[in-house]
């Protein structure tokens, strides 16, 4: 029996999902869960090596998954658009859009789009990709979109002034501000689902806690030593952070514009439920706001 309910898109069709960053990680893990539950999944990664051996690992637990790999760099407004092109002409539907792929506190680096790397990974890469790809995914009798955000998201804002982080660029603080960025879209594409009467598709959003992941690597050493001795106690694997993603994208419970997470102390590890929604990520006028300035630097409209 599947740990959470779904349905598929009838008994000879398969149902598609895209998940980006799928070789590692949480996105690894999400790619597992679904290949163990019969969809067809195309594996949307940067470092085609590193898919190719996740997709063996993969196969080896599950023989008979249909597993896909496709080159998707989100830090390439191009590679995004080439990547879309090339899942349309070979799909006409797509049922599950996971946008998980991300970097966290990086040295400061811009996108060859000159985004700020975490800005244009994290968020308007996949703004770009959701947009590109909203036909397929209205085509689909039920679709789900489902954006990957983080606890850090509570203490940021999104800073108009200075997006880009040109003036000054504090890691953390861009981090925050790209996690919030990824939230306020989830709750803001819910929103303009529902108004074009696009009840079919629905947007939820979800965070993993504190996982232990290739993310970590660009955290400063005293952090991570400091973190060490109490690591078991506020973290969890990169399997169980997967948990909130795959509940809202399978749980057939659950509404479009839910945000799920772990339910532990701080929402740092635990068994996936409604997670707490910061007050800044609600804000109508910036998710207007965010939405429009998102279309300028993408070259894409759509929902309006």
């Amino acid at each position: 029996m599947n740990e959470f309910q779904h349905s598929e898109a009838t008994r000879n069709e398969q149902p598609i999902a895209i998940v980006t960053g799928a070789n590692a990680g949480l996105g690894f893990e999400t790619t597992k869960a679904l290949a163990a539950r019969d969809f067809k999944v195309i594996m949307a990664c940067r470092d085609l090596e590193k898919a190719k051996k996740a997709r063996k690992q993969i196969l080896n637990c599950h023989g008979d998954a249909k597993l896909e790999i496709r080159e998707l760099d989100l830090s390439s407004l191009k590679s995004v658009r080439s990547f879309a092109s090339e899942f349309k002409s070979e799909n006409e539907k797509l049922d599950l859009l996971i946008n998980n792929a991300g970097v966290m506190m990086p040295p400061y680096h811009r996108t060859e789009d000159g985004f700020e790397l975490q800005l244009g990974v994290n968020y308007l890469g996949h703004f770009l990709l959701t947009g590109l790809l909203k036909e397929e995914l209205t085509t689909s009798k039920s679709s789900r979109i489902v954006g990957l955000s983080s606890i850090a998201h509570k203490n940021a804002e999104i800073d108009f002034n200075d997006l880009q982080s040109e003036n000054s660029y504090s890691k953390f603080k861009a981090y925050g501000q790209s996690k919030l960025a990824c939230l306020i879209f989830s709750l803001e594409l819910e929103r303009r689902l529902k108004a074009n009467s696009l009840s079919h598709v629905s947007s939820l959003a979800a965070h993993p806690g504190v996982s232990s992941t290739e993310l970590m690597r660009h955290l400063p050493g005293w952090l991570m030593l400091m973190a060490k001795p109490v690591e078991p106690f506020i973290s969890h694997s990169a399997e169980k952070g997967a948990k909130p993603t795959l509940k809202a994208a399978l749980d057939k419970e659950l509404a479009g514009g839910c945000y799920i997470g772990p339910d532990g102390f701080r929402e740092m590890k635990g068994k996936p439920a409604e997670a707490e929604i910061a007050r800044q990520a609600e804000n109508k006028e910036t998710a207007a706001k965010l939405w429009a300035v998102s279309e300028d630097l993408t070259g894409i409209k759509f929902l309006s």
